[in-house]
């Protein structure tokens, strides 16, 4: 596998611009590895991540948080000419984070970013892209973010309609999420961040960030949480902004399930497990 070393996180702006180009891609995954080191966090950054997804500060960081040092170093890797996919119109349908231990503010590191496991999927193709933030302690945060490119499935017909869970919370989304998350996270996908720049790829309406959620869900387990966990979610129907969404959690053997499902309708937004770190991981 080749490395590309970073000195510092490419600017997402001129990603964003270059993944509006025509995209003629490759046959495979690229094989290589983007690196950047001497990773140090902002105390500012993070208190501004925090607020936007409902967690309390702290010298100790959400679980989600270091994809905001990987997700450039993605877009880095998905833009470019080689990419087997355009950037525009992938689907991230799950995302699995394994913490080792919790990442900390005073933490420097290296973070690493590729993709692997191209393979079918019932409505087209999807692949993994892993990250990882390694400190002197060895690799302590690894993500796998699974994307979907449709077209060229099989399709998986028609699914059974389950009635929604009681919840146990119910949270309004006001309509300024995306906007908001895009602000800390330098995700601006068009798709986020207004009605007419959503209407433009097929949605009614702006839909949140699936890692704005996944963090919000996040934020309701605080202080029950161990210190080495993996949390693994499917990403299923896009919260479309604005929105009155119902969460509700169950403690399990080893860890905990839970659900987040739109308020008004039996739909699902998302699903997911808090378990051991090396527990066998939800099949995709």
């Amino acid at each position: 596998m080749g490395t590309k070393e970073l000195r510092e996180a490419p600017k997402l702006a001129p990603l964003y611009a270059k993944a509006l180009l025509p995209h003629s891609g490759g046959g495979g995954l690229p094989d290589t590895e983007y690196v950047r080191a001497g990773v140090e966090f902002d105390p500012a950054h993070v208190a501004a991540y925090n607020q936007v997804c409902g967690f309390r500060l702290g010298d100790e960081l959400p679980v989600t948080y270091p994809h905001m040092l990987a997700f450039p170093l993605q877009m880095a890797l998905m833009t470019q000419p080689d990419f087997p996919f355009p950037l525009l119109g992938m689907v991230h349908v799950a995302n699995r984070i394994t913490q080792r231990r919790p990442v900390r503010l005073t933490d420097t590191g290296t973070v690493r970013v590729r993709a692997e496991n191209l393979r079918p999927h019932e409505k087209g193709r999807q692949f993994d892209v892993i990250s990882e933030f390694t400190t002197a302690d060895g690799p302590i945060w690894t993500e796998v973010s699974t994307y979907l490119r449709r077209g060229g499935g099989e399709g998986g017909g028609k699914r059974e309609q389950l009635a929604a869970p009681a919840p146990k919370a119910i949270w309004r989304v006001p309509a300024d999420i995306g906007r908001r998350y895009a602000e800390v996270s330098g995700d601006r996908n068009p798709i986020h961040l207004h009605p007419l720049t959503a209407k433009l790829f097929g949605f009614p309406s702006a839909i949140a960030h699936g890692m704005w959620t996944k963090a919000r869900v996040l934020a309701a387990f605080e202080g029950r949480l161990p210190d080495a966990y993996t949390v693994d979610v499917k990403f299923k129907l896009p919260v479309l902004l604005p929105a009155k969404v119902a969460f509700t959690s169950w403690q399990t053997g080893d860890g905990w399930a839970f659900e987040l499902w739109a308020a008004r309708k039996p739909k699902p937004h998302l699903e997911g497990t808090i378990t051991p770190p090396d527990a066998t991981p939800n099949p995709r």
